[in-house]
């Protein structure tokens, strides 16, 4: 097929990718790349909100200590300053699109921002739609975007690998397209572009219970690795305490701000347990809640705990959140008269591609925002509703940083085509489904909220296996989106497994029952993976 020319191609489109396309589409031809619908990334079924200092009660400096406290002493606080202070011009921003947020009428009776509080945080500061916020940032990027002339959105296309100057025998580095596939027709184009920006979302489908929508396959970090970047703390993978504990919900998440309006976490007796954990109880950390719920779990051999709101009126309840209150009616509870069951599943991969301020990447021209990314912010726990945030403030910088320098880069060189003709259509495709089901039990057993380190060894034993059965029916076979992502997330399953087994002790989100304290004998270190020459 021909090959297509931009100046930026953006991988992914949520609010990361959308955000960073309306930014640069005055300046710039933009591609913007979506493996399914549009909608099918994990912004659309965000719930809680974007964090802001909004409140006069509030503070920047306020939020800035709660999120270094989350984050166990790797956050960088240069990063979280910058992030945190950039906050209310990020709403505004998302105002100004139309993002419809919540609103409350003041004494005066002017409106102004409901705002939510949420674990970790000190005061009210969480701006949300309902408790669909994700769906309305959502809608209104989408339909922003599809009305500007110089984005050009494709649906249903599948990043294959990025195409990288070297790759082409060329002397200087930089990332110069990427191969393409098209899900639909089942072929592949090459997309060259001057600058190529990775927003692909997390890895949670790595593990085998997750919040996750069926994308978050970790295909940026590990595109990223393949091209020669750097990946850090893929150890550090939050487990969202409260997903909905049912056959037929597929892990639907009750949003942490059911615990911020006083939803109570009890035992199936009616007994609380988290004051013997935390003293914030249930407004403690996320890691907190889930590594308490997990040993509640284990500890009793119950299948789940209860999440209660049901003290909190119906009109309160079915006003603050609807979506949960109607998800949940679904399955025959009634969460204004009865206690939600629920279980701990993976949530949000706060590692990610090493980058620098601006969001740029060890390639030049390669640049990676959102969850994606390791960008200093979260540390080794990512506080509530601090990823939106990111995702829309590092947007803002990578499209100042690209504005300037998009002049002076060169046009990309004509891309080789793709080659299929030493490969077959296969005729086993059961072996795809099964490696992946194998990966996802294993990650969840063996790389969960507890680890050992002799279930990482055995974890990294079964990894191998894998990857090259994996590798070689990637060689022999023509390629499928389910086969791109298994390859995917095998290389992702891998990063986090030897991050977690080069950390020696507890911190954050990496919890190990052989070193179960942090070590205080030295400067808390991020974990830094190169990737093989």
């Amino acid at each position: 097929m021909p090959q297509r020319t931009y100046d930026v191609f953006i991988i992914g489109s949520g609010i990361a990718g959308l955000s960073l396309a309306l930014r640069l589409a005055d300046e710039a031809q933009v591609a913007v790349v979506s493996k399914f619908a549009l909608t099918d990334g994990g912004t659309y079924y965000a719930q809680g909100g974007i964090s802001a200092v909004l409140d006069a009660h509030d503070s920047v400096a306020s939020h800035i200590e709660d999120t270094m406290n989350a984050g166990a002493g790797l956050c960088q606080p240069e990063i979280v300053e910058l992030t945190v202070a950039h906050g209310k011009e990020c709403i505004d921003w998302l105002l100004e699109q139309g993002v419809p947020f919540t609103e409350e009428q003041t004494r005066s009776g002017e409106k102004q921002l409901h705002l939510h509080r949420e674990g970790g945080h000190s005061h009210r500061r969480i701006v949300h739609a309902g408790d669909a916020t994700g769906k309305a940032i959502s809608l209104s990027l989408i339909e922003k975007a599809r009305s500007h002339p110089n984005i050009h959105l494709f649906e249903n296309h599948n990043v294959i690998d990025l195409i990288t100057s070297k790759k082409l025998g060329l002397e200087k580095q930089r990332v110069v397209g990427a191969y393409v596939l098209n899900n639909k027709k089942h072929q592949v184009l090459a997309i060259a572009s001057r600058i190529v920006v990775l927003a692909t979302g997390g890895a949670s489908k790595v593990y085998l219970y997750t919040s996750n929508p069926n994308v978050s396959t970790g295909d940026g970090m590990a595109l990223a690795w393949r091209a020669g970047c750097r990946i850090a703390n893929m150890e550090f993978i939050q487990f969202h305490p409260t997903c909905l504990y049912h056959p037929e919900a597929n892990s639907f998440l009750i949003s942490e701000a059911v615990r911020g309006e006083g939803g109570k976490l009890i035992l199936p007796d009616g007994s609380p347990f988290m004051n013997n954990y935390d003293p914030r109880e249930e407004l403690a950390p996320r890691d907190i809640v889930a590594r308490a719920i997990d040993h509640q779990i284990k500890k009793l051999g119950i299948e789940c705990v209860y999440l209660d709101i049901s003290h909190r009126s119906s009109s309160f309840i079915q006003e603050h959140f609807p979506t949960i209150y109607q998800r949940c009616l679904k399955f025959n509870i009634d969460i204004s008269k009865e206690p939600i069951p629920v279980v701990p599943a993976a949530h949000y991969t706060c590692g990610g591609v090493l980058t620098d301020s601006h969001a740029r990447t060890d390639i030049p021209g390669l640049y990676a925002i959102g969850e994606v990314a390791c960008t200093g912010l979260h540390g080794a726990n990512r506080m509530a509703s601090n990823s939106l945030l990111e995702c829309l403030v590092f947007a803002a910088r990578a499209s100042r940083n690209i504005v300037e320098i998009l002049d002076k880069i060169p046009a990309p060189p004509d891309l080789p085509d793709w080659d299929e003709s030493q490969v077959s259509d296969s005729d086993e495709e059961v072996v795809v489904a099964h490696n992946w089901d194998e990966l996802r039990r294993f990650m969840w057993d063996y790389v969960g909220i507890v680890r050992t380190d002799k279930r990482l060894a055995r974890a990294m034993h079964r990894i191998r296996l894998l990857q090259d059965e994996i590798a070689e029916y990637y060689g022999n076979f023509r390629i499928t989106s389910d086969l791109l992502e298994l390859r995917n997330l095998v290389i992702v399953g891998e990063l986090i497994i030897r991050c977690a087994q080069n950390r020696k002790e507890s911190r954050g989100l990496h919890y190990t029952l052989d070193y179960p304290e942090p070590d205080t004998s030295k400067t808390p270190q991020n974990t830094i993976l190169k990737p093989p020459e």
